[in-house]
């Protein structure tokens, strides 16, 4: 007799315990008011099979007085628990029963509770399943997949998908839901199978589908309707290759929407093209760096916009804020956490040795923007860490509403400015600022050993990273 042909028994009678209303000690409360529901379980078997519970019950365990232990999980629905709870005990689950809503719903709360078993197979059942609902569905399943480190296959495949089969997106009947960030995302993306006009008309689709109160005929637009959609697009134009167009494509499909370019960029653009005396001519170089320029004006990030790239940069070459850059620097993003890990390793695998960055940090929960500049290259020192020194280091804060609301504080003890450890993240200072410590927390306190200014943040409090980026700062 096969071993698995003893486990169909062994299933059913754990489903018989958890249905069993004698010997349960710890009820569980599930939801939030007025949709909640208590269930009743069994502390060794949850204690074993959900390593969140674990931690929970570690802090929960049962009163000697006899009192039943009693934990809350109130970002799960009863509905979902019931599942989850099942397949606890059992070991199955039947998603055949569920729509694809509800299974997105279990993926979230199995990776909670750390169920990493379930949530791997989930992701898979989803990406051999459920395909034409991702793809009609691809700004849930992209954002749903990006919030969480657990769900790497369901990155792959939103990657894969935006790469390799763009159109699948592009002519869904959900592509005008879109958020704009995975837009943005899309359009940046190198491996982008699809012509630029195709781009193009694409973009400018969704931008109209934005503003629904535009009338169908752009010939028909108002000088507010065009700068509506040039509100909605702006974003997008510096990354649409324009001078791989045509001519005939630029009359038909640029040119009737000048108003919605900034001016001194479709100067550039519209010389590059009426320099085209002869369709088979190559377009002056002077033209295509002047593009290429404008293009670098602004910054590839989910934190930043390029006010506060330019005002780093001013700060970098210690410029006061009304002076004029002395040069034109493109912030080239090496390191996004949603995308490449949540991780002080993945940190370190792709921005050692590189030099002039700037490390961006979104705070959750708040409108914290903190940040740091370091010329010299990171580093991962294999003892618990070195501090290096450097006169040109700072680190800053911004208000996320309010770009004028900025605290820039630069490095007073040269000595201890940067603080490199294969064991941290991008750090500063001692504790100035720590990003990913030895103990996954990340922090800026201030002490006696403090090596900058002044403090960044009003709290010494731990803060949670929502998003990190680390661009390197490129010169022209």
């Amino acid at each position: 007799m096969e071993d698995n042909k003893l486990l169909p028994k062994l299933s059913q009678n754990l489903l018989e315990i958890l249905n069993d209303e004698e010997y349960y000690d710890i009820t569980i409360e599930v939801g939030n008011d007025p949709h909640v529901k208590i269930f009743r379980a069994h502390m060794v078997i949850l204690h074993y099979r959900s390593p969140y519970l674990q931690r929970i019950l570690s802090t929960n365990k049962k009163k000697n007085d006899g009192t039943l232990s009693h934990i809350k999980l109130s970002n799960i629905s009863p509905e979902t628990f019931q599942i989850i709870l099942s397949y606890i005990y059992g070991g199955k689950l039947s998603l055949k029963e569920y729509d694809t809503q509800d299974i997105i719903k279990i993926l979230v709360s199995a990776s909670e509770l750390s169920l990493q078993e379930l949530t791997t197979y989930l992701q898979f059942y989803l990406i051999e399943n459920k395909t034409d609902w991702m793809e009609q569905n691809f700004n849930l399943i992209y954002q749903t997949s990006f919030e969480n480190n657990s769900f790497l296959e369901l990155q792959k495949y939103c990657t894969n998908l935006i790469s390799k089969e763009p159109n699948k997106l592009f002519n869904s009947m959900n592509f005008s839901s879109i958020s704009e960030n995975i837009l943005l995302t899309i359009i940046q993306s190198d491996n982008l199978q699809i012509s630029e006009i195709q781009i193009w008309d694409h973009v400018l689709k969704w931008g109209i589908a934005q503003n629904p109160d535009l009338p169908s005929d752009f010939t028909d637009y108002s000088q507010d309707d065009f700068n509506n959609l040039k509100n909605t697009l702006q974003r997008f134009i510096p990354f649409i290759k324009f001078h791989d167009l045509t001519s005939k494509e630029f009359l038909e499909k640029v040119f009737p929407y000048e108003k919605i370019f900034p001016e001194d960029f479709y100067k550039e653009l519209l010389k590059d093209f009426l320099s085209l005396l002869d369709p088979n001519s190559k377009r002056s170089d002077k033209s295509k760096s002047n593009i290429t320029k404008e293009i670098k004006r602004t910054v590839d990030s989910k934190i930043i916009t390029h006010q506060h790239v330019e005002l780093i940069l001013k700060w970098i070459d210690r410029l006061e804020i009304t002076d004029k850059l002395i040069s034109l620097c493109e912030f080239r993003l090496l390191f996004r956490a949603s995308r490449d890990r949540h991780s002080r390793d993945k940190f370190h695998q792709i921005c050692n040795n590189q030099s002039h960055t700037v490390t961006i940090v979104k705070v959750k929960d708040s409108n914290e923007i903190l940040g740091g500049y370091n010329p010299l290259e990171w580093e991962s020192s294999e003892s618990y860490g070195d501090l290096v020194a450097t006169k040109d280091s700072f680190i800053f804060s911004f208000d996320c509403d309010k770009i004028e609301n900025h605290i820039l504080s630069r490095v007073k003890d040269e000595k201890k400015a940067i603080y490199n450890s294969q064991w941290y993240g991008p750090s500063f200072g001692i504790g100035d600022l720590e990003i990913w410590a030895h103990n996954g927390s990340s922090y800026c306190r201030r002490s006696k050993q403090s090596c900058y200014e002044k403090p960044i943040r009003k709290t010494e409090n731990d803060f949670t990273i929502e998003e990190c980026e680390v661009f390197k700062i490129v010169r022209n």
